[in-house]
This record gives structure tokens, C-alpha cells and sequence, in this order.
């Protein structure tokens, strides 16, 4: 499973018919939109929803992995990319076998040297894009009104 649909045609070319590649379409789940989605007193737990348009894509996946060995979790090899990793392995049917893996380009060679050399999920990786989105949330949720008041005061000339 990769993050990029575009990926998949050239995939497909280097790995032939063993293999089944879908694509997440980027994140499949995030904090929820119109709530805070933070439990601050329990230490800071997220609670993350599944994003209204991925219903279609997370049911591809899991069908997708339902007919696999093992799956391959290869969205782009950074934090962001650790944590869509996580997002999806918490998704797929329970029991699922699957692994890590990542390339920096798309040629063959990287690829199959991916395959080789899978790995586990890098749950500090995860942890750190985890603090980042917290942090987002925190800030637009009640940091961003309080500056927005202060900014309209300033503009009508007192602060």
C-alpha cells in the first residue's frame, strides 16, 4: 500500500502480477473536523476519525489485504508517511501479517531493495508527527481565537 495513486502503473511494472498495489490516497484518518478531538486529561490521547471520503479507499485496502500474505506498508518515508503507515496497519482486518517499508526513489533496484529490507513501523516517527498534529490542533483550537481578538483590537487602534 502505497500513499500515491500515481505510483501504482510503475509499480506494477516492477513487481508483476504477485503482487497487488493499492494506494491510500494520503491520510486516511485524522483528528476529528469539528471537534476538538484531544483528551488533554488523559494524557493528551487523540481521538482520530476515519476522513468521510476514505470509506471507499480503507474498503480496498482491507479487501486488498484479505487476499495477501503479508502487506507492505510503503507511504512516503517520512514522519508524515510513519504515520499513515501506523493509520493504515490500524485499519486492516485483524490478524493481518504486514510490514514497513520505504524507497526514496522510484526505480526498480530501490524498490526491490524496499522488499528486502522490511521493517517494523517507527513508532517514534509516528509519536513525532502525533506531537505535530496535537500541537496544530492546540494552537487553532485555543491559541488562534485568542489572537484573533487581539488582532481585531489592534486593527481598531488599541490593544
Amino acid at each position: 500500500i502505497v500513499e500515491s495513486p500515481t505510483k501504482i502503473k510503475t509499480l506494477r511494472k516492477f513487481l508483476g502480477p504477485n503482487y497487488r498495489i493499492e494506494s491510500s490516497v494520503g491520510h486516511i484518518r485524522d483528528l476529528p473536523a469539528k471537534d476538538f478531538g484531544i483528551d488533554v486529561e488523559g494524557d493528551f490521547d487523540p481521538h482520530y476519525v476515519t476522513l468521510p471520503d476514505k470509506k471507499e479507499v480503507i474498503a480496498r485496502m482491507k479487501n486488498a489485504a484479505k487476499e495477501c500474505d503479508i502487506v507492505y506498508l510503503s507511504p512516503d518515508p517520512d514522519r508524515e508517511g510513519e504515520a499513515i503507515a501506523w493509520h493504515i496497519a490500524a485499519i486492516l482486518p485483524k490478524g493481518t501479517k504486514f510490514r514497513r517499508v520505504t524507497f526514496n526513489e522510484l526505480t526498480k533496484d530501490a524498490v526491490l531493495n524496499a522488499l528486502k529490507n522490511p521493517r517494523d513501523i517507527d513508532q517514534s516517527l509516528v509519536n513525532a508527527q502525533q506531537a505535530r498534529r496535537l500541537l496544530d490542533r492546540i494552537v487553532g483550537y485555543k491559541i488562534s481565537p485568542i489572537l484573533q481578538r487581539r488582532i481585531k483590537k489592534g486593527r481598531d487602534g488599541a490593544l
